[in-house]
């Protein structure tokens, strides 16, 4: 993607806002940071959000706002960035992995043959921008007496029976990394929550522990949103819902211009459901097709080469190679084509010429 283009039309309103921070001195916890809360969660339709220094810490402290630790487990899926089973091992819970299904989300079949009498929260991610089966998620949540906590990292903006991606749990986390559909200039995250409690708790933790200057009454970690970043995101912020729309439409037209190849394609959503931070397609040759299109000059991303269950730091977790086929599957045929909202139609069309001559060559 190409991350100088959306800068480009943002100016000179990106310039002026960190300027703005720049000669207030207000870098740490500064009004843009307050701002910008405000203003996310009225955009998800919750009552709190929370700024953190990154989705992985929003998703963490999460779990410590809930009382999840050392003895709990922790539900998610196999198919999915380190950063969401990261969270669970930081807070010393383990995680349980289900598989997902062939559009990268969880199966809720799975998760309730994984539920135990230690399962203490179901963390559904929300991959490459689509909401996963969330009531059905929410159902088994209930029936067991459990949290769902969603991964809403890839998911800004997306939208299901008139309710925003976040707004199904007791909380969720977000992303701003730069490459996001809402994208700060370095790392950036968000927590959001429906409680006041998970709100006060989320404060405290992310700033040293402090209810108050120098009365420390919890963990003291740092993980605070930086005013810069919070300052540029509420520049981004109004163009979200504009920018998710042109990712649908460039989506639907890789759907009509690939449809009679032999890729797999990701289903197209209902209503908003899928926000495509990436557009995802299957190939049973994806190597060979990936480097037949970087000799041509076009980028293409895995996501992800290797599935969590199978990364070195998580061999103690035991589940071994074929424990979850379809997350196997889709790390080993999987591939990301270019897809960003200033992504110009003459350059994806460039690359669905591109596939095409590679299987009718």
């Amino acid at each position: 993607m190409d991350l100088s283009a959306q800068t480009e039309t943002l100016q000179p309103a990106i310039g002026e806002a960190m300027m703005a921070v720049l000669q207030r001195g207000d870098f740490i916890l500064g009004a843009d940071v307050a701002a910008f809360e405000r203003e996310f969660a009225a955009y998800c339709g919750i009552a709190e959000a929370v700024g953190t220094d990154s989705g992985l810490s929003a998703l963490e402290l999460a779990l410590r706002a809930a009382a999840i630790g050392p003895g709990d487990e922790v539900i998610t899926q196999a198919n999915t960035f380190i950063a969401t089973v990261g969270a669970i091992l930081a807070v010393g819970a383990r995680p349980v992995l289900v598989d997902c299904d062939e559009m990268g989300v969880i199966v809720p079949q799975a998760v309730a043959a994984a539920i135990t009498a230690r399962t203490k929260a179901i963390m559904p991610v929300h991959l490459f921008g689509r909401i996963c089966d969330i009531e059905a998620i929410n159902a088994l949540a209930k029936k067991a007496g459990v949290l769902v906590i969603e991964d809403a990292c890839q998911a800004h903006g997306a939208v299901w029976h008139d309710r925003r991606a976040g707004s199904f749990g007791i909380s969720a986390a977000f992303s701003f990394y730069p490459a996001k559909n809402l994208g700060a200039y370095g790392d950036a995250g968000m927590l959001v929550t429906q409680s006041p409690e998970v709100a006060a708790r989320v404060r405290s933790l992310r700033n040293y522990g402090q209810r108050a200057k120098y009365d420390h009454v919890d963990l003291p970690f740092n993980r605070r949103l930086d005013t810069l970043q919070a300052a540029a995101l509420r520049v981004k912020l109004p163009h979200l819902d504009e920018w998710n729309a042109r990712r649908q439409f460039l989506a639907d037209a890789y759907r009509e211009h690939l449809a009679d190849l032999p890729v797999g394609l990701p289903q197209p959503a209902e209503a908003g459901r899928h926000v495509y931070h990436l557009f995802v397609i299957t190939a049973d040759d994806r190597d060979a097709l990936r480097k037949d299109l970087t000799d041509q000059q076009i980028e293409t991303g895995i996501h992800y080469p290797v599935p969590v269950h199978r990364q070195p730091i998580l061999e103690s977790l035991g589940y071994g190679a074929g424990t979850f086929p379809q997350a196997e599957q889709l790390a080993a045929r999987s591939l990301s084509l270019p897809m960003y909202p200033e992504l110009p139609l003459e350059h994806l069309e460039r690359v669905v010429s591109a596939i095409r001559r590679h299987y009718q060559a």
